[in-house]
């Protein structure tokens, strides 16, 4: 959206216009325009419905060298297109990637002479300034109150110009800019003169708060900028000087074990760390501050895995199916998936019922997950959400679980006590999906209140993107002639409801006092953010995601019946008497 935006005012044009647009979930600007900008996902959207892309000439793929799941789908499938449309232009760009695996990759030339090779490498100077990089002597411990001390440091006694900080995720984002608002309200107080604006960017933040970060601070003020890896490659920040990199980075991993995705933070690889080095010396010669020794920067891996050989493949599949792709195993991916999780996501989804025995597309239910930009256990429970008589508060969980986070954690003693006594209001012993709901009805009956979000320290803005999703969501049900009813004050029905897709994502609670996954056994923790750490622990629970730290936490909880499983899914469990309680 911003770079459109950019690119619309270079062009002395709206983008509303004829010229410039384009498309993301859950958002559209655009009138047939000549240049679109969309994410992966829209592209490949666009692809179910013109499989050749018939209404574009030219396809541009930027920042390849992320190797997200959507990147490494349409380069596969693009490589089709382009033996069926030859005059179609195909860029592929990046700043990191090895150039020559790409070329090889889409080169049909089947004879020795390169004069026929069907794609070419074109290298471009990239205008760098030198960039100064600096090192900690001796390990962090504590990255994330290393950065704001780095800030504050760099404020101090460095020359003018903006600061841009790498974090790992938006819960260490939300909480570095507290700490460093804190300090900012501190430096007004005393009137001192290093006063600094600080200001968040990750990718859920809406799209008027990602504009901020992009105009110039006020006259006297220097600007802090505390990001993701969203501002690695994806935006330009203008005015950055300093760059302060953790060295850290959040990745999913599958586990073919627990048959889910785990997010694990990792080091960043140097791929990565030379990325962030480069926002330092786009507008003038800057500086870099890693927050690891040079000796463990020597034994970052070259380049980031790309995650189709770290993702659960479920949606690949799925969207592979819809695409009219009969044989995945012999689909053209420039690195191949372990075979072993294209297997687990073809059991899944015939658990889930979106194919059948011969791995084809159901119909109306797997042609009808495959149209939602949905993880498939989300998009079974909204489509199954009509037969239970719960779709209004479906809707609203899964709209929930979009946004990484909704509560606030202030990083004070007291701020945080608070914090924690207010969230008891909504908190209820059916689990974390249930406490989303009651979280959400307050924000309604409030009016959508900012107040109602400050007084219950809850994130107003993931509450305003949450009803944008929700809205979007409903139509689409509608579109398919789902009832939207309400359970009214039924918890059961709602649950049982969940369970119809969080089914595969079940534990129990074992002798030991630990969890244990239904199939593989595989030993889990509540996470200590669930409503369900601090009370009685339940016997059977199902999560919709699993976090590595120290130990394999379950998130997002809701308590279920065991005999909602035999009931639900009686293809994917059976009744024995080996499971020790």
């Amino acid at each position: 959206m911003s770079l459109a935006n950019r690119v619309a005012d270079e062009m002395g044009t709206l983008v509303q216009g004829d010229l410039v647009g384009y498309s993301v979930q859950f958002d559209s600007c655009q009138t047939k325009p000549k240049i679109k900008y969309m994410t992966e996902g829209i592209l490949l959207r666009e692809m179910m419905s013109d499989p050749l892309l018939k209404s574009y000439s030219a396809i541009m793929i930027d920042e390849v060298h992320e190797r997200s799941l959507y990147t490494d789908i349409i380069m596969g499938l693009m490589k089709k297109i382009i033996r069926k449309r030859p005059e179609l232009r195909l860029i592929i760009a990046s700043a990191t990637l090895d150039a020559k695996i790409i070329k090889d990759f889409f080169n049909n030339n089947l004879t020795d002479d390169p004069k026929n090779d069907t794609s070419v490498i074109l290298s471009i100077e990239g205008r760098q300034y030198p960039v100064d990089i600096f090192y900690v002597a001796e390990p962090v411990p504590c990255y994330i109150q290393a950065s704001v001390d780095t800030v504050i440091k760099i404020n101090a006694s460095q020359e003018k110009g903006d600061i841009l900080v790498f974090l790992t995720g938006q819960e260490e984002v939300e909480r570095a800019v507290r700490l460093l608002n804190e300090h900012a309200n501190d430096l007004e107080k005393n009137k001192k003169k290093e006063k600094i604006t600080v200001l968040p960017l990750y990718g859920s933040l809406p799209y008027n708060q990602q504009l901020k970060v992009f105009r110039n601070a006020e006259e006297g003020y220097r600007k802090v900028v505390v990001a993701t890896n969203v501002a690695e490659t994806s935006v330009t920040i203008p005015g950055i000087i300093h760059v302060v990199d953790c060295g850290f980075v959040k990745m999913r991993w599958y586990n073919n074990e627990t048959h889910t995705d785990s997010l694990v933070v990792m080091p960043v690889s140097k791929s990565s760390a030379a990325q962030r080095a480069g926002r330092a010396g786009r507008m003038r010669s800057g500086k870099v501050y890693r927050l690891y020794t040079e000796e463990f920067a020597k034994k970052l891996a070259d380049s980031t895995p790309p995650e189709m050989i770290r993702h659960n493949l479920t949606y690949v599949v799925l969207q592979l199916k819809a695409m009219g792709i009969d044989n995945i195993l012999h689909f053209k991916f420039v690195d191949p998936p372990p075979t072993e999780n294209l297997r687990n996501a073809c059991e899944i989804l015939y658990a889930l019922n979106a194919i059948d025995i011969n791995c084809e597309l159901t119909k109306p239910l797997g042609f009808h997950m495959a149209e939602f930009a949905l993880d498939p256990l989300y998009s079974k429970i909204l489509l199954s959400s009509g037969e239970f008589g719960c779709s209004q508060e479906i809707l609203t969980i899964i709209s929930m679980l979009q946004v990484e986070t909704v509560f606030s954690k202030p990083s004070t003693g007291m701020g945080s006590i608070k914090a924690r006594i207010q969230k008891r209001l909504f908190e209820v012993e059916e689990g974390d999906l249930i406490t989303y709901l009651n979280v959400f009805n307050g924000f309604i009956q409030s009016e959508m209140s900012q107040g109602y979000c400050h007084k219950n320290f809850i994130n107003y803005k993931c509450m305003k993107r949450v009803v944008q999703i929700r809205e979007r969501l409903e139509k689409t049900l509608r579109n398919y002639n789902i009832p939207i009813t309400s359970a009214i004050k039924s918890t059961e029905v709602i649950r049982k409801c969940l369970v119809a897709g969080l089914f595969p994502n079940a534990a129990y609670l074992h002798s030991t006092n630990v969890y244990k996954t239904v199939r593989g056994d595989v030993e889990l923790y509540i996470h200590p953010d669930s409503v369900l750490y601090t009370i009685q622990q339940p016997q059977w629970v199902v999560f919709c995601e699993v976090v590595h730290s120290t130990k394999l936490y379950m998130r997002d909880l809701t308590v279920i019946n065991s005999e909602w499983l035999l009931e639900l899914a009686p293809h994917f469990y059976y009744k024995t008497t080996s499971i020790d309680y």
